[in-house]
């Protein structure tokens, strides 16, 4: 959902605005509220956020966060998983995870929900290849496949079960197949 405001916002002014739920993105000088998770997306994002950490927080390769608020190149956009290498994590004074993450993530992974803009999803994925993310998933539960794009490649799609999906480098281990990711629906 568009929300256009009477004037437009600067970057500033839409930071210093209370929180929506669900997250709002500023976009283009637009605020856009993300459309609320369903079972199909929540089901998917929850089980990909304990995978890629589960393979990558150990040995403090990366971390997966849900939902977080990335501030970069004029926008402020909430991937449905945001990957950062461990090193490039913000913290705060006492070695803490910061609340502000003013950088592109290494790795983001978009969830189509039902009632979403397909386009504005992948003009958000685009913008954040453009500005240092080296990979994205773009997911669609409903047609079972997964679109991949690369900062330096053309996309690709997976939509056989026994697609191997490609990570970024730091997360080798992480060995997850279209099945894989489509068969948490069914559990």
């Amino acid at each position: 959902m568009v929300q256009t405001p009477t004037k437009t916002l600067t970057l500033e002014e839409f930071l210093k605005l209370p929180e929506t739920k669900p997250a709002s993105e500023y976009i283009d000088g637009q605020i856009i509220q993300k459309s609320m998770p369903q079972g199909e997306h929540s089901t998917i994002q929850g089980e990909l956020i304990i995978t890629i950490n589960g393979v990558t927080k150990p040995q403090k390769i990366a971390r997966a966060f849900p939902e977080l608020r990335c501030i970069f190149a004029g926008r402020a956009i909430v991937p449905d998983v945001a990957v950062f290498l461990w090193d490039r994590i913000p913290r705060n004074e006492n070695g803490g995870i910061a609340n502000i993450f003013a950088l592109a993530p290494d790795w983001i992974i978009q969830i189509l929900s039902p009632e979403q803009s397909q386009t504005k999803i992948i003009a958000k994925i685009l913008h954040s290849l453009k500005h240092g993310t080296k990979i994205s998933w773009l997911i669609d539960p409903s047609e079972k496949v997964v679109f991949v794009y690369f900062s330096n490649q053309p996309p690709e799609l997976f939509d056989q079960a026994e697609h191997l999906l490609p990570v970024p480098f730091f997360a080798s281990d992480l060995q997850l197949t279209v099945g894989n990711l489509f068969d948490w629906l069914l559990e």
